[in-house]
């Protein structure tokens, strides 16, 4: 019995041994050992032995970089506004003895110094650019921390600020700064696209005016050479209607009776004047008439009688000849008259036609233009010679062709 409790005892001895002697020391670690409360070594990754009950591993450092989240920390900034930053830090040990002896707790004096430094940089910006300054703070934090702590063997890789908050009032007025500049752009995106909208509105109307203007000179210009067209057409019409009034004139072959009567045609038109009110026919209307009938013949050359040929003007076609019809027309001509003598014989035999557009035969020969000329067939006719007109007496007190004036 009491052997096999000298042999526990033994045995638990010997386990305790192997574990103060042994160590097994993991990658990315150092273990600090101390002799008698000194520091002795720094064992590095892998299987180690120690003396027991006189080494003591008294600090285990992890060599990896870590990440420590600070707080949020409040700040006044230059502007005397009081905003909270929340900051990330990203540091490493490089040295397990300065940061086992020289720092009680180097995560904490990392936090604290962040902070005051924090403090400093922020308290020399206002906050509009505390919110728009984030890259030198994380500099002037990542500068000052790395030279604070290198005694501490650490390195402070990266400081970022994750978050800036400023009090609600000031959030507020921002949010109303940024509705009220959305605002402004938007108005002024709607501005330039009403000014966009009004220059091309107006060069569609340009566009339109000028279009219309053409439309409006070509019209006038065709206008113009219509009217000066028709303009020309009734010239030429009066013309004509001169000219066959004055072919009737010299057919008729006036005297001094045409032209008392026409001076009596023309008494009424005289009196339809809105002024006239009053008009008077004197009984010596007739002399009077004679005389100033003769004195206008004499003026004009116009005899009291009239006697001897009538001249006729030649007015000329009274409808325009086409050129290049007349051939084509004479010979439909030459063969209508040719088939109206076919039928004619056919219904009357033994019987001349004598119709000289059925029969060419049939038309009279031309008289000779003067005594003694022989016939010539290619002479056109002379015009008849006109019956004298012989003279009638009008009395005094009668109109031509009308009762008695009185």
């Amino acid at each position: 019995m009491a052997f096999a409790i000298v042999g526990i005892v033994l045995l638990l001895f010997v386990v305790v041994l192997l574990t103060k002697t042994v160590r097994i020391v993991p990658q990315a670690t150092r273990h600090i050992v101390e002799r008698f409360g000194k520091y002795h070594q720094t064992l590095d990754p892998g299987l180690k032995i120690l003396v027991p009950f006189i080494d003591n591993v008294r600090y285990k450092i992890d060599m990896r970089e870590q990440v420590v989240s600070f707080p949020p920390s409040s700040v006044i900034t230059e502007d005397n506004l009081t905003v909270d930053i929340d900051t990330v830090i990203y540091f490493q040990v490089i040295d397990p003895v300065a940061a086992t002896y020289e720092i009680a707790n180097y995560i904490q004096a990392v936090e604290q110094i962040t902070q005051t430094t924090l403090r400093n940089i922020v308290g020399g910006m206002d906050l509009e650019q505390t919110l728009t300054s984030r890259d030198s703070i994380n500099s002037g934090l990542r500068g000052v921390l790395d030279e604070a702590t290198g005694k501490w063997g650490i390195r402070v890789a990266r400081v970022e600020i994750k978050s800036i908050d400023p009090p609600m009032s000031i959030k507020d007025t921002m949010e109303k700064q940024m509705r009220a500049d959305r605002d402004k752009r938007a108005a002024i995106l709607t501005a330039e696209g009403q000014r966009q909208a009004s220059i091309l509105t107006a060069e569609g109307q340009k566009q339109s005016a000028i279009l219309t203007a053409e439309g409006d000179r070509e019209s006038s210009i065709l206008r113009a050479q219509a009217d000066r067209e028709s303009q020309i057409l009734r010239a030429q019409g009066e013309g004509q209607a001169i000219q066959t009034v004055f072919q009737a004139i010299h057919d008729g072959n006036p005297d001094q009776s045409l032209l008392s009567y026409q001076y009596l045609q023309m008494m009424p038109k005289i009196a339809e004047g809105s002024a006239n009110k009053l008009w008077i026919v004197p009984s010596e209307i007739g002399k009077a008439m004679e005389g100033l009938g003769s004195t206008m013949n004499e003026l004009r050359g116009i005899p009291q009688e009239t006697a001897g040929p009538r001249t006729r003007v030649d007015m000329g076609p009274s409808e325009p000849q086409l050129p290049g019809r007349g051939t084509e027309e004479k010979r439909t001509h030459d063969a209508v008259a040719e088939a109206i003598a076919a039928a004619d014989a056919a219904a009357n035999p033994g019987k001349k036609s004598t119709d000289p557009s059925v029969d060419p035969s049939n038309v009279p020969a031309p008289s000779p233009v003067g005594p003694g000329a022989p016939e010539d067939p290619t002479t056109p006719a002379s015009p008849e010679a006109p019956t004298p007109v012989t003279p009638v007496d009008v009395p005094d007190n009668q109109a031509p062709d009308g009762p008695p004036v009185s």
